[in-house]
């Protein structure tokens, strides 16, 4: 039988700290299947009116590993379908269970409070959409003269003569393509704008992206919007690919503070 005082010290050597993932209403139950980081056990912190979900977690091991950043976001997504949910940044960790009700809990209560009934009955959805290569550059060329006079000089000669030519190309195609992508961005936000509450544009992650727009929507809206995507899909079939991520935790549109901040 372990004496307490070596109990506490065996504690200590593990480095144990409490893991955040978000903060939820106070009144929530947690499923049975709820699993968190590393396949580890959730629970929940209460205080007030509202809790944080969190799981323990050894800090002798890192945190930053894609499956750990999958885990934290696929269990924020699950519980924002049925509640509303203000995502912590990824890797936010406290001390202990008692850290979390009292810096985090108990110092940010009514701000939590109010930002959960804002997002009440909303996720976010994430539209991400790339150029098709061919048809983005035969449009560029179709509607520039000059860009076609550049392809013209250069197609058939030797590329050691025509170096500047085909570098002034790349820089108007270059132009092009962020002039079509602040267009077309334009444009989804505006044709999405009926079904949803709110849209932060994204920066663009390669040369090609035609949109990335995040989009709060109403829970009871869902379809509507999926609809609605799927008809800027087809519009754009052959010209850009579309994807549409979600229902997830509406990350784009809260900002909760630093564990401890």
């Amino acid at each position: 039988m372990t004496a307490p005082g070596q109990a506490r010290e065996a504690q200590q050597t593990r480095n144990v700290g409490c893991y955040v993932y978000g903060i939820l209403p106070g009144d929530v139950e947690l499923t049975p299947d709820a699993r968190g980081l590393r396949d580890g056990d959730v629970d929940l912190v209460r205080h007030g009116d509202i809790a944080a979900l969190v799981s323990e977690i050894d800090l002798g091991g890192p945190i930053g590993r894609p499956e750990d950043l999958t885990a934290h976001e696929r269990l924020l997504d699950d519980a924002a379908v049925e509640v509303p949910v203000l995502p912590m940044r990824f890797g936010a960790v406290l001390a202990s269970r008692e850290a979390v009700e009292q810096e985090l809990l108990a110092a940010n209560h009514d701000q939590f409070l109010a930002a959960l009934d804002e997002i009440e009955g909303r996720v976010e959805y994430t539209l991400k959409s790339r150029y098709e290569e061919q048809a983005v550059l035969r449009e560029i060329i179709s509607e520039n003269p000059d860009a076609t006079r550049l392809l013209e000089q250069i197609q058939g000669r030797p590329e050691e003569l025509t170096r500047d030519a085909r570098i002034r190309l790349g820089e108007f195609i270059n132009q092009a393509i962020s002039a079509k992508r602040d267009a077309d961005t334009q444009w989804v936000c505006q044709a999405l704008s009926e079904y949803s509450q709110a849209s932060v544009r994204r920066r663009p992650t390669h040369p090609q992206d035609a949109a990335q727009v995040a989009f709060l929507v109403e829970t009871d809206r869902r379809a509507e919007f999926e609809k609605a995507v799927a008809k800027i899909a087809e519009v754009w079939h052959g010209r850009a690919g579309v994807r549409l991520l979600g229902p997830m935790a509406p990350y784009d549109f809260v900002i909760t503070p630093r564990p401890g901040g």
